[in-house]
């Protein structure tokens, strides 16, 4: 099987509350959309490193997601 290395983004951990929820999620939701698994790996990846950066369970800002994605 082929394999893919998505490297990590080095965050100040806050909390680690609903990250897993988070990248399920956003997981779900690109698999429904299609996306290629790599892609989903990625994106999802960088929805859960954002929860951890803040403390608590919280919801994605929008625009702080898609400035990561630059």
């Amino acid at each position: 099987k082929e394999q893919h290395f998505i490297p990590t983004n080095v965050k100040t951990v806050s909390d680690v509350s609903g990250a897993g929820d988070t990248v399920i999620a956003v997981s779900a939701l690109l698999y429904a959309l299609k996306v290629s698994p790599i892609e989903l790996g990625k994106l999802a990846n960088i929805a859960g490193g954002l929860v951890c950066e803040q403390l608590g369970v919280v919801p994605i800002d929008k625009q702080m997601f898609l400035e990561k994605l630059d």
